[in-house]
């Protein structure tokens, strides 16, 4: 890679590597699962910066990779294989007006199933349509439409089963 290329890379990264771990928290609930995938996301990003730079969008390219490696992880079998205990992660932020909601809300998410899991994160947290979430999920339309659907049943099942509300 050319030294300005290089350049390039670590500043993306250096700016962006907060967005990127949130991104795979969301995913994974788990900060330490959340710094192994964005890592990996990293590393492959770096070995494929000259496709990266060139893409419409380095952000939504990024946003793929990270979630096409936590899909990935979970297929690999390594979260089977490994459990970690579910504790609330260190350091975690809240920035709305009810944190301890949104706290459980993002637990909650944790007993969606992953692909559910990814749509949802992508749809209603990343704010990427149907079309664009096909794109980083690989698959159609009427998939991503049927996971959210899934997904969001899922998740209120689970809220219902803990007793969290949602109002408004």
């Amino acid at each position: 890679m050319k030294a300005d290329d290089e350049q390039r890379y670590v500043e993306y990264v250096g700016a962006r590597l907060p967005w990127i771990r949130k991104i795979a928290f969301l995913l994974c609930h788990d900060w330490h699962r959340a710094d192994d995938i964005a890592q990996t996301a990293i590393t492959r990003l770096y070995v494929h910066w000259r496709h990266a730079r060139a893409a419409v969008s380095l952000d939504a390219y990024t946003r793929t990779v990270v979630v096409r490696v936590f899909l990935t992880e979970r297929r690999g079998g390594w979260a089977t294989r490994v459990d970690l205990p579910g504790e609330l992660p260190i350091g975690a932020t809240v920035d709305e007006a009810d944190p301890a909601l949104r706290l459980a809300v993002r637990w909650a998410l944790a007993d969606v199933p992953p692909r559910q899991r990814a749509a949802l994160v992508l749809r209603y947290y990343c704010d990427l349509s149907v079309e664009e979430t096909a794109e980083v999920l690989r698959c159609s339309a009427g998939t991503v439409k049927s996971q959210t659907a899934r997904g969001l049943d899922a998740l209120r099942r689970v809220m219902d089963a803990r007793q969290i509300t949602v109002e408004g």
